[in-house]
C-alpha cells in the first residue's frame, strides 16, 4: 500500500488538484517573505490544470492573476519564469489584466537581463489591447533584430500572434522580419538556463548563478519564425510571394539561400508549392527551385521538395524522375522516419502515376517486412496500387497475416487500396471478397466497419459476377453490426439489389430478422427494403409472405415503424403508388426544396398561388442520401451585404450553391419583390487574368421577370484603397432587358476583398429567353493609404479596368440539371415536341472532350454514368433537366462518332414538355 500511495504521489499526478484547492493555496503569494519553491510548485499546478482543460471563473482567474503579479519583483529566476508562464495563460480570461503592463515592459528593456525579455514579449502579446500596438511598436521591432536568437523568435511569434487584430501596425515590421530571414549568422548567444528545466520555473535559484554564461547556437530557428510572419504579411499579394520564394531560393542549385534553417526551407518550399497551385505561369521558375532542394543536405528538406513535386497538377512522368529517385534512396535509409516519409509520399502518388512509382517496387518489397507496421501498410498498399495481376495473391496473403497488428486508420488505408484493386482487376473478385468478408468480422470501429462496406458495395456495383455473394456476406454481416447507419445502408441496398437475384427469398429471413431484433430505425429501414420486394418481385406467393410481414409490422411500438408499413401495404394494391413511392428512382433535391419553401413564406403573396413544384429540380436517391449528410444551407451562409468579406461562394453541390445564393440576395433590400430566384450560375465566370491587381469573377441569378449580374470584385493591392466601385455593362446589340440599378461597393481595400456589386436588369418579355453578350467596365476612385496613419488619402483620382465580356446564354442560364430514368421519360415524351439536328465538332479532339463540353454548355444532368464514355469512337450521351420559367422537363440524346479525320459528328436528340425548350437547346449547341 506504501508503494501505491508513492506511485501516486509522484509524477504528474501530484499536479492534478481540484481548481478550488489551488485557489485556496494561493495565499502562498501573499506571505513574507515569499517562499520561490512553494510559489513554483504552485503555479506549475495552476498551468497544469488549464493545460488540461480547466475552466477559471472571470473572477478566479482575475484573483489567481493579480495575485501572481505580486512575485514580479522576486529576484529569483525561475520563478519569474514561471510568473510569466502563468500570467500569459490566464491573461485571456482574467479581467484588468492591462494593468500589468508596465511591469512586463520593464523586462522588455534591452538592458533587462536577458532571460527575462522572451517570456515578456510572450506574455505583453496576450495582456496588450489592439489598440495598445502602435505604442509597444518600437520594443518589437528591436527585439525582432536582437542578436539574442530567443529573443528575437519571442518577438517574430508574438508579432504573428498580434497579426489578426492589429494588421496595419505589424504590417509595418516587415523590413525587421525581411532582416531576420536574411541574417547570414547565427552566433549570437542563448543563456545555459533558457535551455535548462529552469526554463520553465522547476529549477532552483542556485542554478542560475551562472545565469548568463554564454553557450553557441547554430540552429537558425530565427529563420523559421520571421520568414512564417513575412509571409503572413504578404500573403494576398502574390507576385510578393513570388518574389520573395525567388530571392531566398538561391537560384536553380538552392546553394545561394540565406536560409539555413531546415524547417525554414521547408515553409519555403509549402509557399512555392501554394504559387504553383494558384498560379500555373510560374511553375517552371518554381519547379527549378525544387529540383535544386532535392540536392540538399538535409533530408527533411530533400523529402518536402519530392513531395511537393509529386503533389502538383499535371505533373509529367519526366518531371517525377529526379524526385522519385530521392524517395527511393529513403526507402533504403536506417530512419524510420524517413522510410515512413518516402513510403507515404509514394502511396498517394501512385493513385495518379502507378507506372512511375512501380521502378521503387523492389525497395517496397524489402519493406513488408519491416518492423514498423505503419511503413509495412504503406509499402503493400503501394504495391498493390503498381503491381500486376499476378502478384495480388501473394500480396493479399501478406496483407492477411498483420491486419490485427495494425491500428483503424491503417486498416482502412488497407481496404482503400484493396477497393482500388477489385476494379482494377475484377478476375480476382473471389479473393478479394474473401478478404473483405474476412477482416468484415474482425474487430474495428465505425471507419474501418464503413470502409469495407463502401468496398463491397463497389463491387456489388461494377462487377456483376460477384453481387449474390457479396449481397451474402452484408447480409451475415447486419447479424451482428452494432452500428445502427452500417445496417440502414446495407438494407437500402438489399432492397435495391436482392429482387434482381436469382433466389430472392433466401434474403428476406435477414431482413425481417431486423424487424424483430434491431431498434426502431433499423427496423423502419427493414421495412422499406421488404417492401421493395413485394413491389418488384413478380412471384405471388412471395407477394403474398411479404403482405403477412407486414402487416404483423402495423403493431411495432414505434410510429415510424406502424406508418410505414401501413403506406405500404397500400402501395402493395396500387400500381401507381408502387411507380412514385417504391420505383421511382428521384426525388426532390432536398437543398433547392428547402430554398424555395423559405421564399415561398417570405413571399407577401404567397398565400395566393401554389409552389410551383416544377421548377423544383430532382436528384437520383443516391445522391439524395449524400446531400443529407450535409449541413443545411440555411445554417452556413451568411448575409453578404453585413460582411462582404463572407460573400465568397462555398464549395457546395451545385443545388447547395444555388441554395446559398438565393439566400445571399434575400438579404439585399433591393431585391425584396423579385420573387423566387429560378436559377443562378453555379461556377462563377472569371472575367480578369489570375495576376492582375483588379480580379472580378460574374455569377448571374435568373428571376421571373428580372436578371441580376453579381460580381465578385478583389482589390489585391495593399496600399491602395478603391472606392465607389461599380461596373458598367454595355450590350452589344438589342437584348430584350433593360438596366434597372447598380449597387456598387462604398469602399474596397486588400482586408476587406473580396466586395459584391450587383447589376439588375429587367427582362422585357419574361415568356422569352433573353440571349446577350455584355461589354464589361470596372469603374472606380483609387485613393493611396498613408503609410503612418494607415488612412487613405482625402483626394483620389477616376479609373476604370476594362473586363472580360459577360455572356448570357441560351442553353445553361436558362436550364437546371435534374435527374430522370431516361428510357422512361424518353418513351412518354415521344408524341411531344422535338427535334433532330447534326453538328461537326470539329474542335473536339476526343468523344470525352466533346461530353464535357456538351455537359458545360447545357447546364443538364448526365444519366447512367454517359459521360465517360467506354468506346473511342462511338457513344450515346443522355441528359436531363428542366427549363426555369414553366419550361418544363427536356431530355437530350447525343449520339457521337469520332475519326481523327472530321473530329467528332454529333446527332442531337431533344424531346421536352415545350417547344420553346428544344429551340432552347437546339441553339445553345448550334451557337
Amino acid at each position: 500500500m506504501a508503494s501505491l500511495k508513492k506511485d501516486d504521489e509522484s509524477g504528474i499526478n501530484q499536479y492534478y488538484h481540484n481548481k478550488t484547492t489551488v485557489i485556496q493555496e494561493a495565499r502562498v503569494f501573499n506571505e513574507s517573505p515569499i517562499s520561490p519553491r512553494k510559489c513554483r510548485a504552485l503555479l506549475a499546478q495552476i498551468v497544469y490544470l488549464l493545460y488540461v482543460g480547466e475552466n477559471f471563473g472571470t473572477q478566479e482567474a482575475t484573483t489567481l492573476f493579480f495575485g501572481v503579479t505580486k512575485l514580479f519583483q522576486h529576484k529569483d529566476s525561475a520563478l519569474r519564469q514561471a510568473v510569466y508562464l502563468a500570467i500569459k495563460e490566464l491573461a485571456t480570461t482574467a479581467e484588468d489584466v492591462i494593468m500589468v503592463t508596465s511591469s512586463i515592459m520593464k523586462d522588455m528593456q534591452p538592458n533587462s537581463e536577458v532571460i527575462y525579455r522572451p517570456n515578456a514579449i510572450r506574455a505583453l502579446c496576450r495582456i496588450i489591447d489592439p489598440s495598445m500596438a502602435q505604442g509597444v511598436e518600437r520594443f518589437f521591432k528591436a527585439a525582432i533584430v536582437d542578436r539574442n536568437p530567443s529573443i528575437a523568435s519571442a518577438a517574430l511569434v508574438s508579432s504573428y500572434h498580434l497579426f489578426p487584430s492589429a494588421k496595419d501596425v505589424v504590417k509595418r515590421w516587415a523590413n525587421e522580419a525581411q532582416e531576420a530571414v536574411n541574417a547570414k549568422s547565427s552566433s549570437t548567444l542563448f543563456g545555459s538556463s533558457i535551455g535548462s528545466s529552469s526554463y520553465l520555473g522547476f529549477g532552483s535559484s542556485s542554478q542560475h548563478s551562472s545565469a548568463h554564461q554564454p553557450i553557441p547556437s547554430t540552429s537558425y530557428i530565427t529563420q523559421y519564425h520571421a520568414l512564417g510572419l513575412l509571409y503572413l504579411i504578404r500573403q494576398q499579394d502574390r507576385m510578393a510571394v513570388t518574389k520573395m520564394i525567388q530571392q531566398l531560393g538561391g537560384g536553380k542549385s538552392g546553394a545561394g539561400t540565406s536560409l539555413k534553417n531546415a524547417m525554414a526551407l521547408c515553409m519555403l518550399i509549402r509557399y512555392a508549392a501554394k504559387v504553383i497551385d494558384e498560379d500555373p505561369n510560374v511553375q517552371k521558375q518554381m519547379c527549378e527551385l525544387l529540383e535544386g532542394w532535392l540536392r540538399h543536405k538535409s533530408d527533411m528538406v530533400n523529402i518536402e521538395a519530392a513531395r511537393a513535386i509529386c503533389e502538383m497538377k499535371n505533373v509529367t512522368p519526366s518531371q517525377l524522375a529526379r524526385p522519385i529517385s530521392v524517395l527511393q534512396l529513403c526507402l533504403s535509409s536506417p530512419k524510420t522516419t524517413l522510410k515512413f516519409a518516402a513510403i507515404r509520399t509514394l502511396a498517394s502518388l501512385a493513385l495518379t502515376h502507378p507506372a512511375s512509382v512501380a521502378t521503387c517496387n523492389v525497395e517496397m518489397e524489402h519493406l513488408i517486412s519491416d518492423p514498423n507496421r505503419s511503413i509495412a501498410t504503406y509499402a503493400i498498399t503501394t504495391l498493390l496500387k503498381t503491381g500486376t495481376e499476378a502478384s495480388v495473391d501473394r500480396l493479399m496473403k501478406q496483407i492477411s497475416g498483420f491486419m490485427t497488428e495494425i491500428s483503424d486508420e491503417f486498416k482502412v488505408i488497407v481496404v482503400d487500396a484493396i477497393r482500388t484493386l477489385c476494379l482494377k482487376f475484377p478476375a480476382k473478385q473471389a479473393a478479394m471478397l474473401s478478404f473483405l468478408s474476412g477482416v468484415l468480422r474482425d474487430e474495428g470501429g465505425y471507419d474501418f466497419k464503413r470502409a469495407v462496406v463502401e468496398a463491397i458495395f463497389d463491387m456489388i456495383k461494377f462487377i456483376s459476377e460477384c453481387k449474390e455473394q457479396a449481397l451474402s456476406h452484408l447480409c451475415e454481416f447486419i447479424e451482428d453490426c452494432e452500428f445502427t447507419k452500417l445496417s440502414v445502408r446495407i438494407l437500402h441496398l438489399l432492397g435495391i439489389e436482392g429482387p434482381k437475384m436469382p433466389q430472392p427469398a433466401k434474403f428476406i429471413r435477414y431482413i425481417y430478422n431486423r424487424v424483430v431484433l434491431e431498434n426502431a430505425i433499423v427496423r423502419a429501414a427493414a421495412v422499406s427494403s421488404l417492401a421493395k420486394f413485394g413491389v418488384n418481385v413478380e412471384d405471388p406467393t412471395m407477394q403474398k409472405s411479404i403482405r403477412v410481414l407486414l402487416t404483423r409490422c402495423l403493431e411495432d411500438v414505434d410510429d415510424e415503424v406502424r406508418d410505414r408499413a401501413a403506406l405500404y401495404l397500400r402501395v402493395l394494391d396500387n400500381q401507381l403508388l408502387a411507380q412514385t413511392y417504391v420505383k421511382e428512382d428521384s426525388v426532390f433535391s432536398l437543398s433547392a426544396l428547402e430554398a424555395t419553401l423559405v421564399s415561398y413564406i417570405k413571399d407577401p403573396s404567397a398565400s395566393q398561388k401554389p409552389i410551383e413544384l416544377d421548377n423544383i429540380p430532382r436528384i437520383s436517391r443516391e445522391q439524395a442520401a449524400k446531400e443529407s449528410a450535409r449541413p443545411s444551407t440555411l445554417d452556413t451562409i451568411s448575409a453578404p451585404s453585413a460582411k462582404p468579406a463572407a460573400a465568397t461562394p462555398p464549395p457546395r453541390t451545385a443545388a447547395e450553391t444555388r441554395s446559398a445564393y438565393a439566400e445571399q440576395l434575400a438579404e439585399v433590400p433591393e431585391f425584396a419583390d423579385y420573387g423566387l430566384v429560378l436559377n443562378s450560375s453555379v461556377k462563377p465566370a472569371q472575367l480578369t487574368e489570375s495576376e492582375t491587381e483588379y480580379q472580378v469573377s460574374c455569377v448571374k441569378h435568373i428571376f421571373n421577370e428580372h436578371i441580376v449580374f453579381q460580381f465578385f470584385v478583389t482589390n489585391t493591392m495593399p496600399d491602395t484603397v478603391l472606392e465607389q466601385v461599380s461596373v458598367i455593362m454595355q450590350p452589344q446589340a438589342d437584348s430584350g432587358l433593360t438596366e434597372n440599378f447598380i449597387i456598387p461597393i462604398p469602399s474596397l481595400t486588400q482586408a476587406s476583398s473580396p466586395g459584391i456589386v450587383y447589376v439588375s436588369f429587367t427582362r422585357d418579355s419574361p415568356e422569352e429567353y433573353a440571349v446577350a453578350s455584355f461589354q464589361c467596365v470596372l469603374k472606380f476612385i483609387s485613393k493611396e493609404v498613408d503609410p503612418t496613419s494607415g488612412e487613405p488619402e482625402e483626394e483620389g483620382y477616376e479609373d476604370e479596368y476594362q473586363l472580360e465580356d459577360v455572356e448570357l446564354a441560351p442553353g445553361g442560364d436558362y436550364i437546371i440539371p435534374s435527374y430522370a430514368s431516361f428510357a422512361a421519360e424518353w418513351d412518354r415524351l415521344r408524341n411531344g415536341c422535338s427535334a433532330v439536328e447534326t453538328f461537326a465538332l470539329s474542335a473536339m479532339d476526343s468523344i470525352k472532350a466533346a461530353c464535357d463540353s456538351i455537359i458545360e454548355i447545357l447546364n443538364m444532368e448526365p444519366l447512367g454514368g454517359s459521360e465517360n464514355p467506354t468506346s473511342t469512337s462511338v457513344h450515346t450521351l443522355q441528359l436531363s433537366g428542366l427549363v426555369i420559367g414553366g419550361g418544363g422537363k427536356v431530355l437530350v440524346r447525343c449520339r457521337m462518332t469520332y475519326s481523327s479525320n472530321a473530329g467528332v459528328t454529333l446527332e442531337l436528340g431533344v424531346r421536352a414538355e415545350r417547344q420553346e425548350a428544344c429551340n432552347l437547346v437546339v441553339a445553345a449547341i448550334g451557337g
